[in-house]
């Protein structure tokens, strides 16, 4: 897919459904008893994998494109499936159901794309192995495919070594079926969605700074979820109408959790022009309008807590560090290599090849901002994230940029170009 040089961007848009919180709906839903109501749901690919995986195990999911109904089971009422169930290139579907899955009275195997067949299962087959979880990794890889046969589970208390999310719930949601309180400790706090929604369908949850505990359950219950505009997706149009001169943009309903929204600390940090309207904390998840109008960037240093905060946003923010004065410095950033691709790798590639000053560093990278950028051919890797980033990028350089893998958006906004074409 091709891209040029445009003029500046103008509208209002609606971003899809948060693709974490999307993923959690159903699955927290199909372990509920009683039937989950869920708006706004994200109709990805990664997704509609969660759902295929949790329909493979008798559960009765209706999607209706505005909403989707989770007729849950309870939380043992899972049934083997027939086939191995294939997550796609989801880690968070693959992860998250590798703790459902270890305490289930069937063995399941899980299989994915290239993709998820080369992502680490090991910081979730470890914790998982030590509360009683029987893991096998069929290559022996510490890769999917993977056998899991469920047995009784203990509670533990784990420290991670990374701030993940998905390690996070994966342990989490174990806990819900062992004998006693499992409790997890990171570096830094992670995105929170699983504390927050599992509370709202009646788990035992708490958190106490960088520690989640939760108890076994006997029961969840079905809720009725509105799931806000994903700000990862937002990021985009964010960072497209700091940058190209003259442009305003409002971006309805995105969600603001201060888990996930590190990158609206990093645009006011580098002078961009953000306000936010109908800010609402009451529907579980904070949500707001964003107001965007294009400014004059400097450089800014990245790292530590904030990190986990915008991991996923981190390809655009480097893309934007290129428009910006001065030097911006990402570091902590290491686990951007173990993504759906290697993305300081590829960003660097990538952006270099347009005419950027890169540097790759061990955990993340340097960009001197102020260099013209022009077209190039990207290798999106089938890396969404490097797709569009690139597709914002282009819009600020010279001459045409051809995107190879262009289509690998529709693994979390498959409306993405369409919308950008409709705001210039």
């Amino acid at each position: 897919m091709k891209f040029y040089k445009c003029g500046s961007l103008k509208g209002e848009i609606t971003i899809p459904g948060d693709k974490s919180i999307s993923h959690r709906s159903v699955m927290f839903g199909s372990l509920a008893k009683g039937t989950t109501e869920i708006h706004n749901f994200l109709q990805g690919a990664d997704c509609l994998s969660t759902i295929s995986c949790f329909r493979s195990m008798g559960v009765d999911i209706e999607n209706r494109g505005d909403k989707v109904l989770v007729h849950g089971q309870g939380i043992r009422g899972l049934k083997k499936p027939a086939c191995i169930l294939d997550c796609g290139n989801s880690g968070t579907t693959t992860r998250l159901i590798s703790g459902i899955l270890t305490a289930q009275d069937f063995t399941t195997t899980l299989t994915g794309d290239a993709s998820i067949q080369k992502r680490p299962m090991k910081r979730i087959t470890d914790p998982l192995s030590q509360m009683g979880a029987k893991i096998r990794c069929l290559n022996d890889n510490g890769c999917v495919p993977m056998e899991i046969t469920g047995s009784p589970l203990y509670g533990i208390h784990y420290s991670s070594p990374v701030a993940s999310a998905q390690v996070k719930s994966a342990i989490l949601l174990a806990g819900l079926y062992a004998d006693g309180e499992t409790s997890v400790t990171e570096p830094y706090v992670s995105r929170d969605h699983t504390e927050r929604m599992l509370s709202q369908f009646g788990a035992d949850i708490r958190t106490e700074g960088t520690t989640a505990h939760i108890c076994p359950a006997r029961e969840l219950y079905g809720q009725k979820i509105l799931v806000p505009g994903d700000i990862s997706s937002a990021a985009f149009f964010i960072a497209a109408g700091l940058i190209i001169p003259g442009s305003e943009l409002l971006i309805h309903n995105v969600g603001i959790n201060p888990t996930r929204s590190g990158i609206l600390k990093v645009c006011q940090a580098m002078g961009g022009n953000l306000t936010f309207l109908n800010e609402s904390y009451d529907k579980g998840e904070p949500t707001a309008d964003i107001l965007v109008k294009s400014s004059s960037l400097s450089g800014t240093t990245i790292k530590g807590a904030i990190i986990p905060t915008l991991i996923d946003e981190l390809p655009i923010i480097a893309a934007m560090a290129c428009f910006a004065d001065g030097e911006t410095v990402i570091r902590d950033a290491a686990e951007l290599k173990v993504k759906e691709s290697n993305r300081i790798d590829v960003m660097v590639r990538g952006l270099t090849t347009m005419g950027a000053n890169v540097q790759e560093t061990n955990d993340g990278m340097i960009i001197q901002g102020g260099k013209t950028l022009r077209g190039a051919v990207i290798d999106s890797k089938l890396d969404h994230r490097i797709a569009m980033t690139f597709a914002i990028a282009a819009c600020m350089a010279e001459g045409e940029t051809e995107i190879l893998g262009a289509e690998c958006v529709n693994i979390s906004y498959p409306e993405f170009y369409k919308d950008l074409e409709r705001l210039q």
